[in-house]
């Protein structure tokens, strides 16, 4: 797998984990952890005895998982607190030995919250655990992309053929129908084209979002040829775009603190909202979209 693959890889995992609540979250977890280790067993609620507080677990080195994706993060901190302490509680009641205990949160890339992290701490030094602690979508990609390329298409979907010699156009009306759908405010400024390295690193996008990037930009020349024959079509996408930025950045404002590269939660969100369908196929013609106007800084701030 190369290094744009890879990136495809890894972002269609995070649209994944965004979409991923309760059960979905669960089955994405187990689907990774079965393909990493062969000796993970996951452990199904069957009748009223449930799953025993346990939802999965390595035999070998007595490693226990408990598995938790609330639909809202953020406001979810003090039930995880409690969580934590009840969900250890029943586990030890029915399973041992137990020398590792993970608590497998779907935090959404957004970080854990430290009085979260202090009291997982506090459990494994009180229980004499050898090791533990929070594993998170982070933790889950790492694994992923450690996969055979075979089986990672197994848990993502099939990543498709990434050609950058011409664009589908019947694709790409499809998602420039959907973005001039959304109901969004639109704002008319318009600003000078920036340095497009200095303006990736300025709005704290990784390494992974500039590759995603460069792969659209590859076929600005056919995007703006098709532009080209409505300029109607390309100022409300201008439009349509800097005002769904606005919005989704304002959602995001308290983010910078929390992240390495805030921007990728902006980036994906952008995405998110440009898919006409939930399939793949879609992806190469949005991040074309997005690199046009990502050039001309309609979406995300200009350096100077």
């Amino acid at each position: 797998m190369n290094a744009q693959q890879k990136a495809f890889a890894r972002l269609f995992f995070k649209l994944k984990i965004y979409a991923s609540n309760g059960n979905e979250f669960e089955k994405l977890f187990t689907s990774i952890m079965n393909y990493s280790y062969d000796d993970f067993q996951q452990i199904k609620p069957w009748g009223n005895i449930g799953d025993r507080k346990n939802d999965g677990y390595i035999k070998s080195s007595a490693t226990y998982f408990q598995v938790y994706a609330p639909e809202e993060i953020s406001s979810s901190y003090p039930d995880v607190i409690k969580k934590i302490a009840t969900d250890y509680n029943g586990l030890k009641k029915y399973w041992s030995p137990i020398n590792e205990f993970y608590f497998v949160l779907n935090e959404k890339y957004l970080g854990v919250n430290a009085d979260c992290e202090l009291s997982i701490n506090q459990l494994i030094k009180n229980e004499s655990l050898s090791n533990g602690g929070f594993f998170t979508p982070k933790d889950m990609e790492r694994l992923l992309l450690e996969l055979d390329e075979d089986k990672i298409t197994q848990v993502i979907g099939f990543l498709p053929e990434i050609s950058l010699d011409f664009i589908n156009y019947s694709i790409l009306n499809e998602v420039i129908s959907q973005i001039v759908k959304l109901p969004v405010s639109t704002n008319l400024e318009r600003i000078e084209i920036p340095d497009w390295d200095k303006k990736i690193v300025f709005n704290g996008l990784s390494e992974t979002s500039k590759i995603q990037l460069n792969c659209g930009a590859q076929l600005l020349g056919s995007l703006n040829q098709y532009l080209s024959n409505d300029p109607f079509l390309a100022e409300t996408l201008q439009q349509q775009l800097n005002g769904l930025y606005s919005e989704i950045k304002k959602e995001n404002i308290n983010i910078e603190a929390t992240l390495e590269y805030p921007g990728d939660k902006i980036f994906i969100e952008l995405i998110k909202k440009c898919l006409p369908k939930d399939q793949q196929q879609y992806l190469l013609s949005i991040l074309t979209i997005l690199a046009k106007y990502f050039e001309t800084c309609d979406i995300f701030e200009n350096h100077n």
